[in-house]
Protein backbone atom coordinates (compact mmCIF):
# COMPACT_ATOMS: atom_id res chain seq x y z
CA UNK A 1 0.00 0.00 0.00
CA UNK A 2 1.18 3.56 -1.27
CA UNK A 3 1.84 5.99 1.91
CA UNK A 4 3.69 9.00 1.68
CA UNK A 5 4.89 10.44 -2.10
CA UNK A 6 3.33 7.00 -2.57
CA UNK A 7 6.00 5.17 -1.49
CA UNK A 8 5.89 1.50 -0.70
CA UNK A 9 7.47 -0.38 1.93
CA UNK A 10 9.04 -2.94 -0.51
CA UNK A 11 10.18 -0.86 -3.10
CA UNK A 12 14.12 0.58 -3.06
CA UNK A 13 13.60 4.53 -3.41
CA UNK A 14 15.72 7.09 -3.65
CA UNK A 15 15.06 10.88 -3.85
CA UNK A 16 16.80 13.28 -6.55
CA UNK A 17 16.25 16.95 -5.48
CA UNK A 18 16.89 19.60 -7.87
CA UNK A 19 17.41 22.04 -5.40
CA UNK A 20 17.16 25.67 -7.22
CA UNK A 21 13.96 24.36 -8.79
CA UNK A 22 12.33 22.89 -5.58
CA UNK A 23 13.45 26.08 -3.60
CA UNK A 24 11.41 28.70 -6.25
CA UNK A 25 8.72 26.19 -6.12
CA UNK A 26 8.37 26.32 -2.26
CA UNK A 27 9.13 30.51 -1.98
CA UNK A 28 6.04 30.49 -5.04
CA UNK A 29 3.98 28.90 -2.54
CA UNK A 30 5.47 30.81 0.19
CA UNK A 31 6.84 28.19 2.77
CA UNK A 32 10.46 26.81 3.04
CA UNK A 33 11.30 22.68 2.76
CA UNK A 34 11.89 20.96 6.08
CA UNK A 35 14.20 18.55 4.50
CA UNK A 36 14.56 17.03 8.20
CA UNK A 37 10.80 15.63 7.93
CA UNK A 38 10.97 14.52 4.52
CA UNK A 39 13.68 12.68 4.55
CA UNK A 40 12.85 10.77 8.05
CA UNK A 41 9.27 10.57 6.66
CA UNK A 42 10.43 8.74 3.54
CA UNK A 43 13.31 6.42 5.53
CA UNK A 44 9.79 5.27 7.47
CA UNK A 45 7.81 5.11 4.10
CA UNK A 46 10.32 2.41 1.64
CA UNK A 47 13.56 0.93 1.64
CA UNK A 48 15.46 4.24 0.93
CA UNK A 49 18.81 4.39 -1.19
CA UNK A 50 19.84 7.67 -1.14
CA UNK A 51 18.51 10.90 -0.97
CA UNK A 52 20.49 13.23 -3.34
CA UNK A 53 20.38 16.86 -3.39
CA UNK A 54 21.58 19.04 -6.69
CA UNK A 55 22.24 22.80 -6.82
CA UNK A 56 25.16 25.41 -8.20
CA UNK A 57 26.86 27.03 -5.78
CA UNK A 58 28.11 30.67 -6.65
CA UNK A 59 32.05 31.65 -6.44
CA UNK A 60 31.76 35.19 -6.28
CA UNK A 61 35.53 36.30 -6.50
CA UNK A 62 34.35 40.01 -4.66
CA UNK A 63 32.93 38.05 -1.11
CA UNK A 64 33.03 35.39 0.72
CA UNK A 65 29.37 34.65 0.48
CA UNK A 66 26.95 32.46 -0.70
CA UNK A 67 23.23 32.04 0.87
CA UNK A 68 23.41 28.39 0.14
CA UNK A 69 26.55 27.35 1.74
CA UNK A 70 24.45 27.18 5.24
CA UNK A 71 21.87 24.77 3.39
CA UNK A 72 24.57 23.00 1.70
CA UNK A 73 26.44 21.82 4.62
CA UNK A 74 23.30 21.20 7.06
CA UNK A 75 22.22 18.45 4.32
CA UNK A 76 25.48 17.71 3.80
CA UNK A 77 25.78 16.25 7.39
CA UNK A 78 22.25 14.68 7.76
CA UNK A 79 21.66 12.46 5.67
CA UNK A 80 21.56 14.50 2.12
CA UNK A 81 23.92 13.24 -0.73
CA UNK A 82 25.50 16.33 -1.75
CA UNK A 83 26.38 16.92 -5.55
CA UNK A 84 27.51 20.47 -6.09
CA UNK A 85 29.24 22.53 -8.89
CA UNK A 86 29.94 25.90 -9.17
CA UNK A 87 28.09 28.51 -11.80
CA UNK A 88 29.54 30.52 -14.24
CA UNK A 89 29.43 34.93 -13.03
CA UNK A 90 28.40 37.15 -16.40
CA UNK A 91 27.46 40.46 -16.59
CA UNK A 92 23.64 40.56 -18.29
CA UNK A 93 22.26 43.10 -20.65
CA UNK A 94 21.65 46.23 -17.82
CA UNK A 95 25.34 45.44 -17.08
CA UNK A 96 24.53 43.46 -13.81
CA UNK A 97 26.73 40.43 -12.68
CA UNK A 98 24.33 37.48 -12.54
CA UNK A 99 25.64 33.97 -11.68
CA UNK A 100 24.26 30.82 -13.83
CA UNK A 101 24.56 27.44 -13.36
CA UNK A 102 22.76 24.05 -14.12
CA UNK A 103 22.74 20.90 -12.97
CA UNK A 104 20.66 18.63 -15.02
CA UNK A 105 23.51 16.69 -16.85
CA UNK A 106 24.65 15.31 -13.41
CA UNK A 107 20.93 14.77 -12.17
CA UNK A 108 20.06 12.99 -14.76
CA UNK A 109 22.95 10.59 -15.48
CA UNK A 110 22.81 10.09 -11.58
CA UNK A 111 19.54 8.59 -12.12
CA UNK A 112 20.41 6.37 -14.74
CA UNK A 113 23.16 5.05 -13.48
CA UNK A 114 21.46 4.19 -10.32
CA UNK A 115 18.69 2.78 -11.94
CA UNK A 116 18.99 -0.65 -12.31
CA UNK A 117 19.52 -1.11 -8.61
CA UNK A 118 15.72 0.77 -7.70
CA UNK A 119 12.16 0.47 -7.98
CA UNK A 120 11.04 4.22 -7.84
CA UNK A 121 12.33 7.15 -8.22
CA UNK A 122 10.73 10.34 -6.93
CA UNK A 123 12.05 13.12 -8.72
CA UNK A 124 11.85 16.90 -7.31
CA UNK A 125 11.42 19.48 -9.97
CA UNK A 126 9.03 20.91 -12.78
CA UNK A 127 11.63 21.32 -15.19
CA UNK A 128 10.79 19.62 -18.65
CA UNK A 129 14.34 19.09 -19.50
CA UNK A 130 14.12 15.80 -17.74
CA UNK A 131 10.93 14.17 -19.51
CA UNK A 132 13.51 12.05 -22.26
CA UNK A 133 15.18 10.57 -18.51
CA UNK A 134 11.95 10.16 -17.36
CA UNK A 135 10.81 7.78 -20.13
CA UNK A 136 14.32 6.03 -20.17
CA UNK A 137 13.69 5.01 -16.81
CA UNK A 138 10.08 4.19 -17.50
CA UNK A 139 11.48 1.72 -19.94
CA UNK A 140 13.99 0.18 -17.43
CA UNK A 141 11.14 -0.45 -15.29
CA UNK A 142 11.22 2.19 -12.78
CA UNK A 143 8.37 4.15 -11.43
CA UNK A 144 9.25 7.56 -11.76
CA UNK A 145 7.00 9.91 -9.04
CA UNK A 146 7.52 13.92 -9.75
CA UNK A 147 7.36 16.71 -7.27
CA UNK A 148 6.49 20.12 -8.09
CA UNK A 149 3.75 22.40 -8.49
CA UNK A 150 1.19 24.01 -10.67
CA UNK A 151 -0.59 25.85 -8.30
CA UNK A 152 2.14 28.97 -7.98
CA UNK A 153 2.59 31.86 -9.95
CA UNK A 154 3.55 31.39 -12.28
CA UNK A 155 3.41 27.20 -12.47
CA UNK A 156 6.28 25.56 -11.70
CA UNK A 157 5.52 22.01 -13.34
CA UNK A 158 5.76 21.47 -17.36
CA UNK A 159 2.65 19.63 -18.49
CA UNK A 160 4.92 17.22 -20.43
CA UNK A 161 6.79 16.67 -17.37
CA UNK A 162 3.40 15.62 -15.98
CA UNK A 163 1.93 14.20 -18.44
CA UNK A 164 5.49 11.56 -18.74
CA UNK A 165 5.83 10.79 -14.89
CA UNK A 166 3.77 7.88 -13.33
CA UNK A 167 2.62 9.69 -10.77
CA UNK A 168 2.52 13.90 -10.03
CA UNK A 169 2.44 15.21 -6.48
CA UNK A 170 1.44 19.06 -6.39
CA UNK A 171 3.89 20.40 -3.92
CA UNK A 172 1.44 22.60 -2.31
CA UNK A 173 -0.38 19.37 -1.11
CA UNK A 174 2.81 18.87 0.89
CA UNK A 175 2.89 22.05 2.80
CA UNK A 176 1.53 20.64 5.75
CA UNK A 177 3.79 17.68 6.04
CA UNK A 178 7.26 18.45 4.93
CA UNK A 179 6.67 22.55 4.97
CA UNK A 180 7.78 24.91 7.16
CA UNK A 181 6.93 28.61 7.37
CA UNK A 182 9.30 30.67 5.30
CA UNK A 183 12.37 32.80 7.21
CA UNK A 184 12.66 36.35 5.99
CA UNK A 185 15.43 36.34 2.98
CA UNK A 186 18.29 37.98 3.77
CA UNK A 187 20.08 40.52 1.80
CA UNK A 188 23.90 39.81 0.20
CA UNK A 189 25.90 43.22 2.35
CA UNK A 190 26.88 43.93 -0.95
CA UNK A 191 23.57 43.86 -2.68
CA UNK A 192 22.18 47.23 -4.85
CA UNK A 193 18.71 45.94 -4.82
CA UNK A 194 17.69 43.87 -1.23
CA UNK A 195 14.90 42.58 -3.27
CA UNK A 196 17.20 40.77 -6.05
CA UNK A 197 17.17 36.74 -3.99
CA UNK A 198 18.71 34.13 -4.35
CA UNK A 199 17.03 31.96 -6.66
CA UNK A 200 17.01 34.89 -8.93
CA UNK A 201 20.75 34.50 -9.46
CA UNK A 202 19.87 31.48 -11.28
CA UNK A 203 18.95 31.06 -15.40
CA UNK A 204 16.91 27.82 -15.30
CA UNK A 205 14.20 27.24 -17.55
CA UNK A 206 11.38 25.19 -15.90
CA UNK A 207 9.27 24.55 -19.50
Amino acid sequence: MAGFLGLRANEKTALFIDGANLYKAARNLGFDMDYKALLAKSQDACMLVRAYYYTAIQEDKTQDYSPLRPLVDWLDYNGYTMVTKLSREYTDATGKRRFKGSIDIELAVDMMALAPKLDHIVLFTGNGDFRRAIEALQQSGVRVTVVSTVKSQPPMASDELRRQADRFIDLADLENVIGRAAQPRKPRPTDDDPDDDLDDDYDEDVD
